[in-house]
């Protein structure tokens, strides 16, 4: 409980009710007890500032046999905040009173921030707010049960999971995955893939001589992807080792020409005298 404060209209310091009080004003008189219990909860009174007011609480519906006017009365008095780093946040100090009783007692003391109060952005789920480029060496992200740009590649019904030389056989093949891309996921890295830098509208590909399809350092990726991605080869290329999309170009296509010029002028006699000088 907090300290003994000075009485305050209807309240003694000892938090009780003076006899000749109204029922209304008391929860509303208990200033003093209120701040009393921010400024012990704060652990310093100059924490505590002005009163900003005091709001009642509802007390909700009556509990079977006894009427809510028997639940008793409830006041949250608000305090200014000088807590450092707390700009624009109050003290609220909850207040009640049983009816019958003559004795105000402090329900709770919070620190609330207010309408203009500073508040930390809303918690986003560590999955949700990594972006691509954030994992860095010894990071490791692991891929959720229900991703869905994955899907089994097998089931527990195909004879290749039960059958061990049929296991070992798709792995040698490079089918032993467990996983593999859906066709969600595929589309999506597909997307991805065409809207960048290696795209067909990127500003490479649009001065390019030829396009990539067309080139002999093009590797087409296989599967359902072939015919609109593949890989560079060109170690000269700004886009070697780097997934390129079929209609995408630049400048080191094997078939790349320079186009014929006028023939360069041969010089063979000085166009300036730099030998003879004047003498002045």
């Amino acid at each position: 409980m907090p300290p003994a404060v000075p009485a305050a209209a209807g309240i003694g310091d000892n938090g009780r009710v003076h006899p000749d009080s109204a029922d209304g004003d008391v929860l509303p008189a208990a200033v003093d007890l209120a701040r009393a219990a921010a400024e012990e909860t704060a652990g310093d009174p100059t924490l505590v500032g002005e009163h900003l007011g005091a709001t009642a609480e509802p007390l909700g519906a009556a509990a079977g046999d006894v009427p809510a006017e028997a639940l008793g009365q409830v006041l949250t008095h608000s305090f200014a905040s000088r807590l450092p780093g707390y700009v624009g946040w109050y003290w609220a100090v909850t207040v009640a009173r049983v009816p019958g009783s003559d004795e105000v007692t402090v329900d709770e003391v919070v620190l609330l921030p207010g309408d203009a109060a500073l508040l930390a952005p809303a918690w986003v789920p560590w999955h949700e707010r990594l972006r691509p480029g954030d994992l860095s060496v010894g990071d490791v992200l692991p891929a959720t049960e229900d991703d869905p740009r994955l899907v089994p590649a097998y089931t527990t019904e195909d004879d290749a999971a039960a059958d061990p030389e049929a296991q070992a056989l798709a792995t040698e093949l490079g089918l032993g995955r467990e996983r593999v891309m859906s066709s969600e996921g595929r589309a999506a890295a597909a997307a991805r893939w065409l809207a960048g830098d290696h795209g067909p509208r990127s500003a490479m590909a649009r001065q390019a001589p030829g396009p990539c399809g067309t080139c002999g350092f093009f590797l087409p990726l296989a599967g359902s992807l072939r015919s609109l991605l593949g890989a560079c080869g060109n170690e000269y290329s700004p886009a070697d080792g780097r997934v390129v999309a079929v209609d995408y170009g630049c400048g080191a296509h094997s078939q790349a020409t320079l186009a014929a010029g006028e023939p360069a002028e041969v010089v063979t006699s000085a166009r300036y005298d730099t030998a003879d000088f004047d003498v002045l």
